[in-house]
């Protein structure tokens, strides 16, 4: 299935301005998604539309703010959470088909990574370096008008979480296939020569995924209404990694991740967001400016699965065998990806790659080539009413299958 994608591009503005005697100055970013191979405009597939113009001014990275070099600075607008930046070096596949955010951060294996993300409306602290020790700590308030999270924030043009109103195929419209309200996020990083180590933590209350149990329950009956109410509960994530950069230009590193969703025991069969992750890399310089680099992601098992693609198979608690269905508890939906990629610096500031992925997902699991807006992605939102599966539930994923790409790229920084 060939593609030619514009991956991920972008420009901004970035500045500041001294304030007299104050021993700190003004700052601000402006920054903005570049469409090179495609038109500029809402996205939108055969079962999926976002309101979001990712081509717009300030699109993406962008804030005002203060900052002193004894202090650390102060910013408040948007930006990439702290979780997802105190890791960006572990990841050399960064915007290619096998970017580690197909696995990591990525709690259903969906296209949208849910604790990898940009998060609005925001004020965040950056620390200088303290002895070899940095700190990030990030607040962004849920601007949700309902208790439950199910509308638009205020300010916002999609729910939050990276979905639009009805996402996941259910009425009455409204944000429930993972909306959450307040979000946290800090970082702690220490480095000193080669080595480089970080804990982060990202936290999203009253996350709605009441749409869930709705596409499981196509019956509707008492017993699914009383689940859909429960279906709202906080997630989390924490991870550690290590990094270590040798003198003969190699680099290894690791990183360990456990995700949790903290809903009922009665809620365990469906609960596909709570897992481990680990994530391995190795680069190594070449001679002639080449480079290599390998990675290795795997997704370990949920405490169950919501079943809603092509592999519902059992009928859910309380459920009617005619109409209902699930992969349920100790669904297989774990899953291995590999990467390799060969890259060249072909001057000061433009890369050429070479890159080949391969995702091994369990029968129930569904983990792409690509994730989070990077690289052409097959799953999901690429089509709906695949044969198959659950046919009230839509969009259907491709469960359970084994997928592979090459890509060829050049990639210039200016």
């Amino acid at each position: 299935m060939p593609a030619l994608s514009s991956n991920l591009s972008y420009i901004g503005i970035r500045g500041f301005q001294s304030l007299n005697s104050l021993p700190f100055k003004f700052i601000y970013q402006l920054e903005t998604q570049l469409d090179i191979a495609a038109t500029s405009g809402t996205a939108e597939t055969n079962s999926n539309q976002s309101n979001v113009v990712k081509g717009g001014l300030t699109s993406r990275n962008s804030y005002i703010g203060i900052s002193s070099s004894k202090w650390g600075s102060l910013m408040l607008g948007k930006t990439d959470a702290p979780y997802k930046n105190s890791t960006a070096k572990f990841n050399p596949f960064f915007a290619m088909i096998g970017d580690y955010q197909v696995v990591m951060a990525n709690t259903g294996g969906d296209n949208r990574v849910e604790f990898s993300t940009r998060l609005d409306h925001s004020i965040w602290y950056e620390s200088p370096n303290w002895r070899s020790f940095v700190i990030d700590a990030l607040v962004s308030p849920g601007q949700n008008r309902a208790d439950n999270s199910d509308n638009i924030a205020a300010g916002e043009a999609d729910c939050t979480g990276g979905n639009i109103p009805g996402s996941g195929g259910i009425t009455p419209v409204s944000c429930s296939d993972g909306s959450f309200g307040l979000a946290t996020s800090a970082s702690l990083s220490y480095s000193k020569g080669g080595f480089y180590a970080i804990a982060a933590y990202d936290r999203h209350e009253k996350v709605n995924r009441s749409s869930d149990i709705a596409a499981i329950y196509a019956s509707g009956n008492a017993y699914s209404q009383m689940l859909v109410a429960q279906d709202v509960a906080a997630e989390d994530a924490g991870k550690v990694g290590l990094l270590y950069a040798f003198p003969s230009k190699t680099t290894v590193g690791g990183i360990f991740e456990t995700l949790h969703r903290y809903v009922a025991a009665d809620l365990q069969f469906q609960n596909e967001r709570q897992r481990n992750g680990t994530w391995f890399f190795a680069s190594q310089g070449l001679g002639h400016n080449f480079s290599a680099h390998f990675g290795w992601a795997h997704a370990f098992r949920t405490p169950g699965d919501p079943g809603q693609h092509n592999d519902s198979n059992a009928v859910p608690p309380g459920g009617d065998p005619a109409s209902d269905a699930t992969a349920g508890a100790n669904a297989d939906n774990s899953a291995n990806m590999f990467t390799f990629a060969l890259k060249n610096k072909l001057s000061k500031n433009l890369t050429a790659y070479f890159d080949w992925a391969y995702t091994a997902n369990g029968p129930a699991a569904h983990y792409d080539l690509g994730a989070g807006g990077r690289s052409v992605t097959t799953d999901c939102h690429d089509a709906s009413d695949a044969t198959g599966g659950f046919a009230p539930s839509n969009p259907h994923c491709w469960t359970g299958c084994n997928l592979m790409g090459v890509s060829a790229g050049l990639n210039l920084k200016f």
